[in-house]
């Protein structure tokens, strides 16, 4: 896979092989030789050098556990995912996940498996109580599913479905910010799938929400996984029906329509009203460079296809 186009997108490409049939009895403990471990401390993922993959002579190294899940394999070696019960020692880089991605401290591969470790442990720490009825839950099928001895009940790790789009008017785009972003800075509409909703109904319902306009046709563009904690990023391309802009004032402090050369300029850096995208870590940005390039799915789609 190392040949493939590299589009900048976070998290979105992983060298984990996960092998559902292993799970119920991981083939090697976390200290087998042949073990890789990725350590998940309270301030950010643990660094050997420029990999998260450490070595089962280094993890152990890295501090005391309060949990290890099994993840699957990566190049045939067994992989491990640790929470750490306290910052790691010394001799370790510790790096928040967000910076390790837009800083490419990691291979874009590497990313994923970053990660997944990262949603799984999350998983685990918010959710120790049946849902059910109030019982501690146990570890169970190497950390893919928390089980209570008391109801019987089975609990997996969940995955939130988000949609992201970018709203298309002829040579337009509509862009917005929220209170929250950073000055400056304008994103693409997105909010949450909702149970019984489709992702074209969720891009036009949030469209409306959000900033008032109708939309018309919706194409999926890519998906990015998004581990704050675990949610799935739908990066979608919407034609807006509507041009009229109505704003959301409890969601967006602003929204506009933006010309062409306008993203372009800001993707670049170089707008004269010093306005600017999201990293190009963040689908987004993927999504505002497809809209100033006018390219389609056709070309991602040697990016996002497992290469033999």
């Amino acid at each position: 896979m190392a040949d493939r186009p590299d589009h900048g997108l976070g998290y979105a490409r992983s060298r984990l092989v996960r092998h559902s049939a292993e799970r119920e009895a991981p083939p090697f403990p976390p200290e087998a030789a042949e073990a890789l471990t990725v350590c998940v401390a309270p301030d950010g993922i643990v660094l050997s050098g420029d990999t998260a993959l450490l070595s089962h002579d280094l993890a152990p190294g890295a501090g005391e556990r309060s949990l290890t899940i099994y993840l699957g394999r990566v190049d045939g070696r067994p992989v491990f995912a640790a929470a750490l019960a306290a910052e790691a020692g010394g001799r370790f880089d510790v790096v928040d996940l967000r910076s390790l991605a837009s800083a490419g401290r990691v291979a874009p591969d590497e990313l994923g498996v970053v990660a997944t470790a990262r949603s799984f442990l999350s998983w685990h720490a918010r959710n120790g109580f049946c849902a059910h009825c109030g019982t501690a839950t146990g570890v169970a099928a190497a950390g893919f599913r928390r089980d209570c001895p008391a109801c019987g009940a089975h609990h997996f790790p969940r995955t939130d479905p988000v949609a992201i789009m970018l709203i298309t008017r002829g040579d337009a785009c509509l862009l917005g910010r929220g209170p929250h972003f950073p000055p400056g800075m304008y994103s693409c509409l997105a909010g949450f799938i909702e149970p019984g909703e489709t992702i074209e109904d969720a891009v036009r319902r949030e469209s409306f929400e959000e900033a008032g306009v109708r939309i018309g046709a919706v194409t999926y563009l890519a998906s990015q996984p998004w581990p704050f904690p675990s949610s799935l990023m739908i990066g979608c391309v919407a034609e807006s029906l509507t041009e009229a802009i109505t704003r959301d004032a409890a969601e967006l402090e602003d929204a506009r329509w933006f010309a062409r050369d306008e993203v372009t300029a800001m993707i670049a850096g170089a707008h004269p009203g010093g306005l600017s995208t999201p990293p190009p870590m963040a689908i987004a940005h993927l999504l505002m460079r497809s809209f100033v390039a006018g390219t389609t799915v056709a070309a991602y789609e040697e990016y996002f296809t497992e290469q033999p």
